[in-house]
């Protein structure tokens, strides 16, 4: 059990996005179990791609709706797939399925898409969420039926899936982000900090609306109330509205991305980010908590990372309150270690080695034990029965369609 597949989404971005960091530590976690790894994707790369081939992966290009894959992956025959968003499970699983049948079929979630994408409309729509009304819920739940396992980053999705949704914690397994542990004694201390910053990829809907209130409803307050004090908003991807919200008169800038983005964080007093929807773990607050830099956020940006009642004074959904909150925070020197030392404590659960080995310990469990989980996943076999010839014949049908336009 030596070979590798992964069919990414996109091509990992570890600089700019979450899911690249997550993708790039699975990646350096089967190197280390002495893979050999081919990675596939049907975008193109980017400024930002990590070159894979210096890691000595086979990078692939694949298209969508195209036999070629069939032979492709026949002849690679892998013992391990991953599909890197239930996306790319779709579009592929039953090619994988129908062509490697021994192949462990893995689904990294990166977040519960569902669960972003149901929120920000319930948010649109001023209702509150219903996952009866997602019709993404009702796919990626298939696509995580259909797997062999799915790795899921948040403890709070793990119970989401197992308690409203009876998934059998046999087919999932939770796997969050992996840190360093932080070496407190070199970060700068309050007096020796300034300012306010955001972090993100605003491609991403949930950090684009954020910087928006942020602008619009939090850094009027504040600007006031502290005369020389700027905000920050580092991100690639920004479209002309996050642009647009660039005025130095008012201090507040908006910059593209940042090479090394730590040390704007270790030098930076506050991180404000009030998600109004999102799912998984944000990097940004990782990132942040290892730089010894508190942050004032939401319910939804706190997910995963612990609870609400852990972080005092630096949670809420209110945002007249998240305002107090941050001048409080940057104005008062204890609160501000206060809010430090709940960050360090939220790292600990993060910092762990077992994480990894736990997860090929599993993996080593399903090889051995391939045909009796998955007779024991009836609804899953059910589901790639349907699923897959439905989406094979429409597949089949677009490449024909294809083929006769050319």
């Amino acid at each position: 059990m030596q070979n590798l597949f992964i069919i990414g989404h996109t091509w990992p971005e570890p600089k700019t996005t979450g899911a690249g960091v997550r993708m790039m530590q699975l990646i350096n976690a089967f190197l280390n179990k002495n893979f050999i790894i081919t990675f596939a994707s049907t975008a193109e790369k980017t400024n930002y791609s990590e070159n894979l081939n210096l890691l000595g992966i086979k990078e692939v290009s694949i298209k969508l709706n195209d036999s070629s894959f069939d032979d492709f992956v026949k002849q690679l025959n892998p013992d391990v797939v991953v599909f890197d968003r239930f996306y790319t499970e779709e579009q592929f699983g039953w090619r994988v399925s129908e062509n490697c049948p021994n192949a462990i079929r893995i689904l990294d979630t990166e977040d519960l898409h569902f669960l972003r994408l149901e929120r920000e409309e319930a948010l649109k729509n001023n209702r509150p969420v219903n996952y009866n009304k997602s019709a993404f819920a009702l796919r990626e739940i298939a696509s995580i039926y259909r797997s062999d396992l799915s790795l899921i980053i948040s403890k709070s999705e793990m119970e989401l899936l197992q308690n409203t949704f009876r998934i059998d914690e046999k087919l999932l397994h939770y796997l969050p982000f992996s840190v360093k542990k932080v070496d407190i004694d070199n970060l700068p201390e309050f007096k020796k900090r300034e300012h306010f910053v955001f972090v993100g990829n605003f491609k991403h809907k949930p950090n684009s609306d954020a910087a928006m209130e942020i602008k619009k409803s939090v850094w009027p307050k504040i600007a006031k109330t502290f005369p020389l004090a700027e905000f920050h908003c580092y991100g690639t991807y920004a479209d002309e509205k996050v642009k647009q919200l660039h005025n130095p008169k008012e201090r507040f800038f908006v910059k593209e991305w940042a090479e090394d983005i730590t040390e704007i964080l270790k030098n930076a007093r506050l991180m404000v980010a009030p998600l109004r929807f999102g799912a998984g773990l944000k990097t940004k607050f990782i990132d942040a908590m290892q730089c010894g830099t508190p942050f004032v956020t939401t319910s939804v940006g706190i997910e995963g990372l612990g609870r609400a009642n852990d972080f005092s004074k630096q949670i809420t959904d209110d945002l007249e309150e998240f305002t107090d909150f941050a001048i409080e925070i940057y104005t008062d020197e204890g609160l501000w270690q206060e809010a430090q030392k709940n960050g360090f404590e939220a790292l600990n659960q993060f910092t762990s080695t077992f994480a990894f080995d736990d997860f090929f310990e599993k993996l080593k469990k399903l090889h051995n034990n391939l045909e009796f989980h998955r007779e024991e996943n009836f609804t899953g076999a059910v589901l790639m029965h349907h699923t897959a010839q439905s989406t094979k014949y429409l597949s089949k049908w677009i490449e024909e369609k294809n083929r006769n336009s050319t």
